[in-house]
């Protein structure tokens, strides 16, 4: 399993949210690097951000969750255009970072 991996569920509809670009990048001083891209499956997960075998560094990283294409393919409007999601990361465990969704609200959280 990679060492950052996430998933979306959207509340409004209490089901997955496939087909939603993530990207996860690193802070450098003030400058992020992008260092990952992938999409939820259809599931809604991200297994596939970063190689099982890759283990990152510790500083500080953001998960991207570009959610504007995803609720315009449902013919909604969202007042979240995308969702930055910082986050520190210590150690070489396992970062689950779930992401609960609607058009004007989300949370998030360090799952298992």
């Amino acid at each position: 399993m990679s060492q950052v991996t996430t998933h979306i569920l959207d509340t409004s509809f209490g089901t997955p949210a496939p087909d939603v670009a993530v990207s996860l990048s690193r802070q450098q001083e003030n400058t992020w690097t992008c260092i990952a891209e992938s999409a939820t499956n259809k599931d809604g997960r991200v297994t596939d951000l970063l190689a099982k075998d890759v283990i990152v560094p510790p500083g500080i990283y953001k998960l991207r969750f570009e959610t504007k294409l995803y609720f315009e393919t449902r013919d909604l409007s969202s007042f979240y255009p995308f969702i930055e999601v910082v986050f520190y990361i210590s150690d070489s465990e396992h970062y689950h970072v779930p992401l609960l969704l609607n058009p004007f609200g989300y949370s998030t959280y360090r799952g298992t």
